[in-house]
This record gives C-alpha cells, sequence and structure tokens, in this order.
C-alpha cells in the first residue's frame, strides 16, 4: 500500500528540507520513495508544495486530489488552498501562523478568517497549534519545519525516534543541530 503525504507552505519556510528529512527516514526504514517538488513562485514568497509517497513500490511521485494521507502545512491558508487532496479520514497538520499573500498586502483582498474551523466542517482531521511560538522556544523561527516534522513524527509510531534524531544530524548543518533538534522534541509533545 502507497502512502502519501503532502508538505505545503510559502517559499523560505523549510518545506524543502522538510521533505527531504521525509524522504531519508522513509527510505531508512526500507521504504520506496518518490518526492516531486513544485516551487512556484517560492523566492517571492509564493506557494511551495512537495508531494512524498512511499511504500513496498512507488510507480508516480505525484498526488491526485482526494489521495493525501496528511497534510502538513507551514501555514492556515495553504493547509485550506490545498484541502481538496486530502482523502476522507485524511489529517491536516497545520502550522496557525498566517503569512499574508500579496493581494492581502496590497489591501486587495483580506485574509479568510476561521480557516480551522472551516477545515474541520468540511470533514478533515485537524491539528492546529502555534509551531511558530515552539520554534522560537527552542531557539529560533526558522526551526518551525523541524517543529513541525516532531508532530508528522507521531503519526509514524512505527518508526523509532532515534530515526528522525539521526535525520536532523544528517541532514542540519551541525551549528544548528541542537535548537532543531530542541524544535523537534517540541513539536512532538
Amino acid at each position: 500500500m502507497v502512502k502519501n503525504i503532502m508538505i505545503v507552505g510559502v517559499g523560505g519556510q523549510g518545506t524543502l528540507l522538510a521533505s527531504k528529512l521525509l524522504g531519508w527516514v522513509l527510505v531508512n526504514q526500507g521504504y520506496d520513495v518518490k518526492v516531486s517538488e513544485v516551487h512556484g513562485m517560492s523566492q517571492r514568497g509564493g506557494s511551495v508544495v512537495t508531494y512524498v509517497r512511499f511504500g513496498e513500490k512507488v510507480y508516480s511521485p505525484v498526488i491526485d486530489k482526494g489521495e493525501a494521507d496528511v497534510i502538513l502545512s507551514f501555514e492556515k491558508l495553504e493547509a485550506a488552498r490545498w484541502l481538496e487532496y486530502l482523502k476522507p479520514n485524511g489529517k491536516i497538520i497545520v502550522n496557525t501562523q498566517e503569512m499574508e499573500p500579496m493581494p492581502v498586502i496590497t489591501g486587495n483582498a483580506e485574509y479568510p478568517s476561521d480557516l480551522i474551523e472551516k477545515m474541520k466542517s468540511a470533514g478533515a482531521d485537524v491539528d492546529a497549534q502555534d509551531f511558530l511560538e515552539l520554534a522560537n522556544k527552542a531557539g529560533s523561527s526558522k526551526a518551525v519545519n523541524i517543529a513541525l516534522m516532531g508532530r508528522l513524527s507521531k503519526s509514524f509510531p512505527e518508526i523509532p525516534e532515534q530515526t528522525w534524531q539521526d535525520a536532523i544530524r544528517a541532514n542540519v548543518p551541525s551549528k544548528f543541530l541542537e535548537l532543531n533538534q530542541k524544535a523537534f522534541e517540541y513539536g512532538r509533545c
């Protein structure tokens, strides 16, 4: 059986490192893994999405609408934007942070209200938390992606926590290692 995870956010939030860590963990657990990244206007704060598919044998890296088992979202609006990709009984792990898109910044639109409630009303299992606060508590707002990975790791009780820690050690520069390990632990709480 193939499982599907989407990692969504805004350019600069660390979604690509998160997908690299997840891929590392899954490969080291013996899965066949396919990862596909769509950057959009990521350098301008635009949407970034990564598809991570894993199982015994995976033939395509693409996740279609209604197929995602988990959506890991770095921002509320991005979670809502990709909601139609979530399968029935799927889970959304979402950072409650709001990053205003350009139309909101320029005054041509308003940031949508009650997004968490709207996703829950649509039938999604939503795990929403201020992961930015957890990253800051660990020592840097830049570790929000690792705090989110800590929460995602709880969806994989069969994978030892040590494997996740090994992935962080293998992919994060040593000078940032301790703070990222803390962010991961805070995310698991």
